[in-house]
This record gives C-alpha cells, structure tokens and sequence, in this order.
C-alpha cells in the first residue's frame, strides 16, 4: 500500500488560492507533484501569486471552479489520484441568510467534490475541516484535553448563532457519511486558528486576528481568554502526511497547545516591546486544549507558536501591514 500511495503523482487542490491551499500548492509542488488548483478566476491577480511558485509552469494547472458547479468540479479532479478539499465558505459575521450564504454551500461543495471523487475513481480524499467542528461541545468536561472523538455539537452552535462552527461540523460529518455509503477513502483534518507567512495577496481572517491583536485592538481580547494556534506550513505538511500515510484513517486535530492571551502577551513583547498590546485582559476560565497526539503519531512536527509569530511579524513589515507608525512611542 505504501508503494502504491508513493506513486500518487497528481492531485486537486479545491480552494488553490486561499491561506492554506497556496501553501499546500507550494509544498506539493516542491515534492514533484502535478495539481490541479480550483480558483474562481484563474486570470484574476488575486491568484498571480501561484503561477510564481517554483515548478508552478510545469507542474501547475488553475481550473475556474465554483464548488457549486459539479460539472466544473468532475473537470478540475479528472486524472487525479488524490484530491485535497480545502475550500470553504467563511463568513464569521453579518450573514443575512446563515443556511444559504454559509451552511448551504459548505455542505453541497463537500458532496459535489465527494461525488466527483467517486466519479473520477480518485483513490483518497483528504479534507480540510476545522477545530471549530470540535471544540463547541458543552457536554465535553471544563478543562479537560479534547481529541477526535469529540465534536461540536450542531445544536448548540446553532443556538449561539455560529454558523461558521455549524457549517464545518455539518460538512465533516456529511463527508465521513459519504465515505461510509459509497467506499471513498477519505481523511479529515481539523486544523486550529492558523497563522503564519502569506503567499496570496488578501489577509484572511485568521492573519488578521495576530494583525489587530499586534495594533493594540481589544475586541479578541474581550472575545477569548486563551486560543490553540498551528503554522500554516505545518498544516500543508499535515495534509500531506495523512494523504502519503497509508495507515492514516479518520479524523486528525492539527493544533499546538492552548495559551493564554496574557501568556500570549508576554511572550510577544519579550521579543517586540515596543507594539501596541492590548492591556487589562480579563482572566476568566481556561478553555478546553486540543490533543494532537494521533497526528504526531504518524510523524507530524510542528513549529513553536513563537517562530510562527516571529516570521508572521517579519512578513507584515516586509509588506507594509505592519508599521513604524503602529507602534507606541
């Protein structure tokens, strides 16, 4: 099986030009890999940044794909052997429709692509889900680890109106149904708020949650007392992994360990003094840690949250995102 799986030379990426799809298209590429990326323009310049990768003339080829449209799905994934399902509706906030603007979509693009998959004769799927589908769980015990077992519950989300929370959940579950009914093999990872360098030109939200923290802002802060942070480029090398292990199965939390926003605090400005921090952060009870143990299981490694820090503050000021002007004096 291993051998087979090694011979697993072309593959999808669905979302090819978003946070984690272009640094998983980067690292695929660099392994000697051929992709088809789905991008909603191929010719827009949001998506420049990908035809400059390394190998990218050779080896990379952009479909337009809306996940909506299955034809264009089944066009993009045919003769690939693997598929990576990394797109996905986010929107945090102010949705008028939550079902049809967030659910809706996140649930049809994961079947279209499932179905496209069985279509196609792809031999495994691995699928961007989120710690989101894990981690709002009120029966799960206050404080203690949380791991694959544990998943958030639907009701609950939608009674706090987190359709976010709600539509992973939805998907993940609706995509291992759909692996049990028709024989697909597929993987899911469930990676925690991810940070790091950008590749594409747009700040995604979860840049721009380090960015505004970094800017002195309070709203995170009064939000959240303590967060579970993971690299970008450990999340690429994550999905790669589960997708050439042949023993990988199921589902697999991608997470460093739960900090502190205080703890978080000190441990930047140890490094950078002279940002704007946020102050008077509230204490209030401990959140629930994520187990990344069945992950490292199979070899995964990962960067301290402080190295993913220090290269994201390098790539903001390289970039202009990140000023002289926003420090204190």
């Amino acid at each position: 099986m291993e051998e087979q799986m090694s011979e697993l030379r072309r593959v999808c990426v669905t979302g090819a030009g978003g946070f984690i799809g272009s640094w998983l298209v980067k690292l695929l590429l660099s392994e000697g890999y051929k992709v088809h990326g789905t991008v909603r323009d191929p010719s827009n310049e949001k998506n420049a940044h990908l035809k400059k990768l390394d190998r990218a003339t050779k080896n990379l080829q952009l479909f337009k794909a809306d996940l909506l449209d299955y034809n264009a799905i089944v066009e993009a994934i045919s003769g690939c052997e693997g598929v990576f399902h990394v797109a996905s509706p986010v929107i945090l906030s102010g949705a008028s429709n939550p079902e049809e603007e967030i659910i809706s979509p996140a649930l049809l693009g994961t079947k279209n692509v499932l179905k496209a998959c069985s279509e196609t004769s792809v031999k495994r799927v691995v699928v961007v889900s989120s710690a989101a589908a894990i981690m709002f769980n009120p029966d799960w015990a206050q404080g203690t680890i949380m791991d694959e077992s544990c998943w958030s519950n639907e009701e609950f989300c939608r009674s706090n109106e987190n359709w976010y929370c709600l539509s992973k959940t939805m998907a993940e579950r609706a995509a291992f149904k759909y692996a049990q009914e028709n024989g697909l093999d597929v993987i899911t990872v469930c990676p925690s708020l991810t940070l790091g360098p950008l590749l594409q030109s747009d700040v995604n939200f979860s840049s721009l949650v380090l960015l505004t923290f970094l800017k002195g802002s309070q709203e995170l802060i009064e939000t959240y007392n303590c967060e579970n942070f993971v690299d970008v480029r450990d999340v690429a090398e994550a999905l790669l992994l589960v997708y050439t292990k042949p023993d990988a199965s199921g589902r697999y939390i991608c997470s460093l360990n739960l900090i502190k926003f205080a703890d978080l605090v000190d441990m930047v400005r140890n490094v950078y003094p002279s940002f704007n921090y946020p102050n008077n952060i509230p204490e209030r009870n401990e959140g629930n840690d994520l187990s990344s143990e069945k992950l490292k299981k199979l070899g995964w490694k990962c960067r301290t949250l402080k190295e993913t820090i220090a290269d994201s503050i390098k790539y903001y000021q390289e970039v202009g995102l990140l000023t002289m002007e926003e420090k204190t004096t």
